[in-house]
């Protein structure tokens, strides 16, 4: 498989392969996911990744056509 460009909020970049953890992916680049629960229910760690909204804690880094992924985090209005 090969490896994804993600473009981070912070303005880094950096490379992994699809399937690994969104949380692992940001530690591993430096960048910080707010966390709640841990298991997909309180949102905390919403990201937007090229326009459509994962939470991190449960969802792991999809392949790209592209090869690249722009990750925002996500405004919820309610936290």
């Amino acid at each position: 498989m090969n490896e994804v460009l993600i473009h981070w909020p912070s303005g880094h970049t950096t490379r992994c392969r699809p399937g690994m953890d969104w949380l692992q992916a940001a530690r591993e680049a430096g960048f910080s996911i707010p966390t709640g629960c841990l298991g997909g229910s309180c949102g905390a760690c919403e990201l937007d990744v090229n326009g459509a909204t994962v939470r991190a804690c449960i969802a792991t880094v999809p392949a790209s056509k592209s090869g690249e992924l722009t990750v925002e985090l996500a405004t919820d209005p309610y936290w």
